[in-house]
């Protein structure tokens, strides 16, 4: 018996079960790997930039920021939800070909750079303008006001509430609805009893993406609402002004309120789909 002989011999075979296993660990390191790099950021949570600054004009500024974002982004939440969800219903119920021209207009508008968007928001709702104008004198100010906040954070994360409605409808049997209308339930109660439940989970993560897109923004409400500060923008103010002590009280206030309310969300409709 030659020496290859013995090494095969020798060597133990990986049964088809033990070869799957093997890749599985292998997958799950790598799957290990990923989370950590894509979770790595959040150790700048414990970098050291010395004592974190929390008194006085920085105290009371970081709160009013707090306060700013948490309730004019849940007013555009809302626009959001009461605009956004009948404009999916009838996207899906549209033609083929109007149904492709509004996604073309919903991913216009989501690939506006931000900075950008802030800029065309600002010419286009300008006083000398026509619709400027009319807005001015219905008592609407748009630059450097609350409803001109929440006009933006609406602007940028309409499309992606749409877009992630209008998936969370299509996934739905068309069928049920029909049968649902046969047995004599009217329109409204089809969306409240067929509609509504089977795509609550997909209107779930839509609301949570299109939270945290609006309360992060920067860019376009820099150039917009300076004034009211939200948290990105007083992030921004303290950190040219005070330096990295000053940001890190709000920025940990600034994760606790992005982070945990879109979760919430998707459990709640992950408990109730």
């Amino acid at each position: 018996m030659d020496s290859q002989a013995l090494t095969a011999l020798a060597r133990p075979e990986l049964t088809p079960a033990r070869a799957t296993a093997h890749r599985g660990w292998w997958a799950r390191l790598g799957a290990a790997a990923f989370g950590l790099l894509l979770l790595y950021p959040l150790a700048g949570l414990f970098a050291r930039v010395g004592g974190w600054q929390w008194s006085g004009s920085e105290r009371a500024a970081s709160l009013a920021s707090i306060r700013v974002s948490l309730e004019l982004t849940g007013w555009a939440m809302l626009l959001v939800v009461l605009l956004g969800t009948p404009m999916a219903l009838y996207i899906r119920r549209a033609g083929r070909r109007e149904r492709l021209i509004w996604q073309a207009a919903l991913v216009t508008s989501i690939l506006l750079p931000p900075l950008a968007l802030g800029m065309l928001l600002s010419l286009a709702l300008r006083p000398d303008g026509w619709v400027g104008s009319l807005l001015l004198q219905l008592g609407f100010v748009a630059s450097n006001s609350a409803g001109a906040f929440i006009l933006t954070q609406v602007y940028v994360s309409m499309g992606y509430y749409v877009l992630g409605a209008l998936l969370a409808f299509e996934a739905i049997p068309a069928g049920l609805e029909a049968q649902a209308a046969l047995l004599g339930a009217s329109p409204a109660q089809v969306f409240r009893r067929v509609t509504l439940p089977l795509a609550r989970l997909g209107l779930a993560g839509a609301l949570s993406v299109a939270w945290v897109r609006a309360i992060g923004e920067f860019g376009a409400v820099v150039i917009t609402a300076y004034y009211p500060a939200g948290m990105p923008v007083q992030l921004w103010i303290h950190l040219q002004s005070f330096g990295m002590r000053a940001v890190m009280p709000l920025l940990v206030a600034f994760l606790c309120a992005a982070l945990p309310i879109p979760v919430l969300i998707h459990l709640w409709g992950r408990r109730h789909a």
